[in-house]
């Protein structure tokens, strides 16, 4: 998975063709390190339809200001350079899997 900063967040997300799935995470949080192999999944799901980032919320105070973080993980899904849908926390593997592949086809079909 691709880790994105502030000086690389704008050309990586929102200049991208493709739409981009951003994980928002910390090292201290348990949760985030453990839906990185399920995001790995996803990627290569949809392996050049849709990439998968991370960015760590810590050392990027900037980006967790401007996109308002309140829980990690927080995952969001910008196509075009737009918030297509935000998950907050997590539900579960399972909710998540299905959240993912709901809007991420949603989006894809979008920007067909």
């Amino acid at each position: 998975m691709l880790s994105v900063n502030n000086q690389t967040f704008s050309q990586t997300v929102l200049e991208s063709p493709n739409p981009v799935l951003v994980h928002f995470w910390a090292p201290w949080c348990g949760l985030c390190l453990l839906i990185n192999p399920l995001l790995s999944k996803v990627q290569t799901e949809w392996e050049g339809q849709l990439q998968v980032v991370s960015v760590n919320a810590d050392e990027n105070f900037k980006l967790a200001n401007t996109y308002q973080l309140k829980n990690l993980p927080t995952l969001i899904l910008f196509n075009q350079g737009h918030i297509i849908h935000r998950i907050e926390g997590f539900q579960g593997r399972d909710e998540l899997i299905q959240t993912l592949r709901r809007v991420s086809l949603n989006a894809l079909a979008q920007s067909a």
